[in-house]
């Protein structure tokens, strides 16, 4: 079980690392070329919505790892595992909740530009992490779950 939550570690920094390139390198770069082509009121509130979701999205793969941790050290079914799914759960529902509100941005950049797909990358952007929240919040509850059954086993044992 260590290799396969080793592994899963693991793909947590490869899944850490491009975001952080992508916030250091690449997304200067993409506001410096927006600034040619939209006003400052469009493009500028969309780079810092996409700043802001790095933070949550950090602290979630945070969670992860230590859910993680708590699977290596056979503490899988206690709370402190429900409170990183909760937490995972709630950083999720506010990366949804910043790239809605983005959402119209999203759309004035589409109309100047003629280019419908920005707004459908903005409702991927919207509708991906409201999944993964409701994934963790049916995972919560199945722990939830989980550790009352075991709970109620353990009393009667």
């Amino acid at each position: 079980m260590k290799q396969k939550t080793f592994f899963l570690k693991m793909s947590l920094f490869l899944i850490g690392i491009p975001v952080l390139a992508l916030c250091i390198l690449v997304l200067p770069w993409i506001g410096n070329e927006a600034a040619e082509h939209y006003p400052k009121l469009v493009y500028l509130p969309v780079l810092i919505g996409i700043y802001l979701t790095a933070i949550p999205f950090y602290f979630a793969l945070y969670q992860a790892f230590k859910l993680l941790s708590y699977i290596d050290k056979n503490n899988a079914f206690s709370e402190l595992s429900v409170n990183s799914l909760k937490y995972i759960k709630y950083c999720a529902a506010l990366i949804s909740i910043i790239y809605a509100v983005s959402l119209p941005l999203f759309y004035l950049m589409a109309q100047k530009d003629d280019a419908p797909g920005i707004v459908v990358i903005g409702l991927v952007c919207t509708f991906a992490p409201l999944v993964i929240a409701v994934f963790a919040a049916v995972l919560q509850k199945l722990l939830e779950n989980a550790i009352d059954i075991k709970t109620e086993n353990d009393l009667t044992v």
